[in-house]
């Protein structure tokens, strides 16, 4: 296939999708991570797996089709980290403990998820273990486009930067959402480990380097104001290295 421009094959998987009434609620599904029929089954797939068997620590993105993801974490008793919308103010955690058992799938829901968790400043950011990340489309070489705001790359950037090791990266989608296209891929472009469909779950062998850390050069004054992480990484990052 020639080489379409990222909106326009977001385009074509959010039509297929709808055309093919794998999508779910909340609709439209157009300008977001959709939510698809089979999302439960493909998140059965992935807890048998020794990653996330031995993950105690787990970031899930807020989106709906990874709900019975962020449930089970809590269930078996990991601790759940979400980033907060549009990343304002950097991430969730929900420690399983204080779960009172059956109030998982509640506790997991963006519209509790407050009344469960609280937000944690960067510098008490846990070691994480294992990533979901919510796409529109994925490759099964491992490349991937979000919805394209960039916050699932700038969430991995940013754990690498506060010297979280490199981990596995787990997609889950609609099979319909596993395209050919030669999707464009730019340097601070998250690429997954691992992808789970209604279907099937498979290891990608990506060949791209993932980000390492926050590419400062792409970063505007205005995203600096948009998203006070980056600017307080920007100073725990810089104190750091200033001996401080």
């Amino acid at each position: 296939m020639g080489n379409s421009s990222k909106q326009e094959i977001r385009e074509k998987v959010w039509e297929n999708m709808m055309e093919k009434k794998v999508a779910r609620f909340p609709f439209p599904i157009k300008g977001r991570i959709p939510n698809f029929k089979g999302a439960e089954k493909a998140a059965q797939l992935v807890f048998g797996m020794e990653e996330y068997i031995q993950a105690k620590v787990v970031k899930v993105n807020p989106d709906s089709p990874m709900l019975p993801i962020r449930a089970q974490v809590l269930k078996d008793g990991k601790t759940l980290l979400v980033p907060t919308p549009r990343l304002k103010d950097g991430f969730i955690k929900v420690d399983p403990a204080t779960i009172p058992p059956g109030e998982e799938k509640k506790a997991a829901s963006l519209k509790h998820i407050n009344q469960y968790g609280k937000v944690i400043p960067l510098k008490k950011l846990p070691i994480i273990d294992l990533l979901f990340v919510g796409s529109v489309a994925l490759h099964q070489d491992g490349r991937r486009l979000g919805k394209g705001e960039g916050y699932a790359d700038r969430e991995y950037a940013i754990i690498r930067e506060l010297g979280n090791p490199p981990i596995p990266i787990i997609g889950t989608i609609h099979s319909v959402q596993l395209v050919e296209d030669d999707l464009p891929k730019d340097d601070y472009d998250l690429t997954v480990d691992w992808i789970a469909t209604e279907k099937e779950l498979f290891k990608t062998n990506s060949p791209y380097e993932k980000p390492s850390g926050i590419i400062w050069s792409e970063v505007t004054e205005g995203e600096m104001e948009e998203m006070p992480v980056l600017k307080e990484i920007w100073e725990i990052t810089r104190g750091k290295n200033n001996g401080g």
